[in-house]
């Protein structure tokens, strides 16, 4: 049955309200150990017991966090490219499984980082003035790294490609668009800064995470279709640019072989296809 009017907007709002919450719990269940003791340092008293959680946050959040995320972000892809209806745990699930390896790997790297981000930040921050200018460097640097995340999980849901190619192009991503960068950044920032404020704990656990993963795969895609059209749109000119040329010896050579071989070009590289799973 298919509503109309008002009754047909406000099921819609209920269906997405629905699916944003339910991959929001999974994403939060799947994460359990890194929230717990998130929560744990969080409500504890003192700063040196927030300090003490964050090395296990580190070593947990590549093989629980990182994965589950990836799997919000697979749901997401679906709903930003069409497919509203898709089964929402069996798409989670699926999302999970076939991405944890270098989901894994990813995660690892990107604590990695920040870890040294971190360690280095701290110990300029404590040397003279000259040096103190090394520590905003360092804050830029996460800041570059942080939206390079976002676009670690749209990159890994989305195209075939082995981890060193996904984490070397949602860098490159980042860095080479700069103004999406920012609008991914600040969008993202009020999204969270909402939940947490705002309404407290009630947002963050059953709308923060999908929202985020929603928007960041929206912007993300946004982003890859023009530069796959801007790709296509070069690839046609060279492509003209070649038979007009072959055209042009061929017409010096003998006019009677007026038959212009061409050799097909393709205009979408493997890495760029979608992944076929369904």
């Amino acid at each position: 049955m298919e509503f109309k009017g008002v009754m047909g907007g406000l099921y819609r709002i209920s269906e997405w309200i629905m699916r944003l919450s339910v991959i929001n719990l999974l994403w939060m269940l799947c994460s359990i150990p890194v929230f717990f003791f998130l929560f744990m340092g969080l409500v504890s008293q003192t700063p040196d017991a927030l300090k003490a959680t964050l090395p296990i946050l580190a070593v947990l959040a590549p093989f629980t966090l990182f994965p589950a995320t990836t799997a919000m972000f697979a749901v997401a892809r679906k709903w930003v490219t069409g497919e509203e209806d898709v089964p929402l745990l069996k798409t989670f699930f699926r999302g999970y499984k076939e991405n944890y390896l270098q989901s894994m790997l990813g995660g690892i790297f990107f604590v990695l980082i920040f870890v040294i981000i971190a360690v280095n930040y701290f110990f300029y921050l404590k040397q003279g003035s000259s040096l103190k200018v090394l520590a905003v460097l360092f804050i830029a640097f996460t800041v570059i790294m942080i939206i390079a995340l976002f676009n670690f999980f749209s990159i890994i849901v989305h195209l075939h490609m082995k981890i060193f190619q996904i984490v070397k192009n949602s860098i490159l991503i980042t860095i080479g668009n700069p103004i999406n960068s920012i609008v991914l950044l600040i969008c993202n920032g009020v999204i969270v800064y909402i939940c947490l404020t705002k309404f407290n704990f009630f947002l963050v656990v059953f709308f923060m995470g999908a929202i985020v993963a929603t928007f960041s795969f929206w912007q993300f895609n946004r982003s890859f279709t023009k530069l796959q059209t801007k790709q296509q749109e070069l690839e046609e000119k060279e492509q003209q640019r070649l038979a007009e040329a072959e055209a042009a010896e061929e017409g010096n050579d003998a006019a009677s072989e007026g038959v212009i071989n061409e050799s097909p070009i393709s205009l979408h590289k493997k890495e760029d296809n979608d992944k076929n799973r369904d």
